[in-house]
């Protein structure tokens, strides 16, 4: 067991089949705890569920309140990181996004509720400052999205407070910078990784290639989200989740054609966002997080070796 981690719990993990979720799941077990994961399977993957004897999975969807309401029955803790994390196709579809990132966070959080559990870590983002002039930029810093993604996202944000204050359970928000790794399906160096399997000689990039954003290895992220509500002191608590870097995409662009040894010509979309409520640039204050022992370990160019390797694995996309 890990150094003052708490005695034996059960965990629900929402969205344990996707990227980040999958990765938490088997984190919590390896400290000793049971672990329940729920998915709707709409973009997480059966693969990327642990095999262990502590694991239990259901498939259901969190925007069905039916089937949410007991689904906390007997769980000591609440990682809620099932979401629609599309910026570009919530412009597309506002209401899906409202229904599954903030109707599906309540549904969950009126079953805490129901039975007593007893803390609840939900996982935002750092769009939610919008276009944001301190850098780094803290968690006290005004929230203005400017993606449908990033209001649903303040909306649960909101209740996890409001649940907190009025019944108790100890609520930890954690705004994630942009996560990357093994078994993320989504993001810039995915797209770029899979385009130059298509194309070696030419790479289409979105928007100018000056956006500039923090990014953060998949295991520190976790680190992270397991550390902040075991240390917070507070009843209610928001943590930024990142790193003191930041990178261009031309410079991720850079890294990932020379991890594959390729020189290809860029073009590009033109313009400072990339797509409708990108946020073009982004680095965020993560002393907060610091202050509770927390520190990453794995360097961009490390970790984007990794992540590269692991691509590497899966089929070249048709798409």
């Amino acid at each position: 067991m890990r150094p003052e981690q708490n005695p034996f719990m059960k965990m629900l993990v929402t969205g344990a089949a996707g990227f980040i979720g999958s990765h938490l799941c088997e984190r919590l077990l390896d400290d000793g705890h049971e672990v329940l994961g729920i998915d709707n399977l709409s973009a997480g993957l059966l693969s990327n569920l642990p095999r262990n004897e502590h694991f239990k999975f259901r498939k259901l969807d969190i925007r069905d309140e039916k089937s949410m309401l007991p689904i906390a029955k007997g769980t000591d803790y609440l990682f809620h990181l099932a979401a629609d994390p599309l910026v570009k196709e919530s412009a597309e579809r506002p209401v899906d996004s409202f229904e599954i990132n903030a109707r599906g966070a309540l549904n969950l959080l009126e079953s805490a509720r129901k039975h007593g559990v007893k803390g609840f870590a939900f996982t935002s983002t750092s769009a939610v400052y919008g276009d944001a002039v301190v850098f780094p930029t803290p968690e006290d810093y005004p929230i203005e999205p400017i993606s449908n993604y990033a209001a649903s996202k303040i909306s649960a944000e909101s209740y996890v407070s409001s649940y907190s204050s009025t019944y108790g359970i100890k609520g930890t928000v954690l705004r994630y910078a942009n996560i990357y790794g093994p078994r993320s399906t989504h993001g810039v160096m995915h797209d770029f990784y899979f385009k130059l399997k298509k194309d070696p000689g030419e790479l289409f990039i979105l928007g100018n290639g000056k956006q500039s954003k923090s990014y953060l290895y998949v295991s520190d992220c976790v680190e992270a989200t397991v550390l902040a509500p075991r240390r917070q002191k507070t009843k209610f608590g928001v943590f930024n989740v990142g790193s003191d870097t930041t990178a261009s995409v031309d410079e991720i662009a850079e890294e990932i054609s020379s991890l594959m040894r390729l020189k290809p010509k860029r073009k590009y979309a033109g313009g400072k966002r990339g797509w409708v409520g990108d946020v073009p640039k982004m680095r965020l204050d993560v002393r907060r997080l610091k202050k509770l022992g927390w520190k990453p370990k794995i360097s961009l160019r490390e970790g984007m070796r990794k992540y590269i390797e692991w691509l590497g694995t899966l089929p070249v996309q048709t798409k």
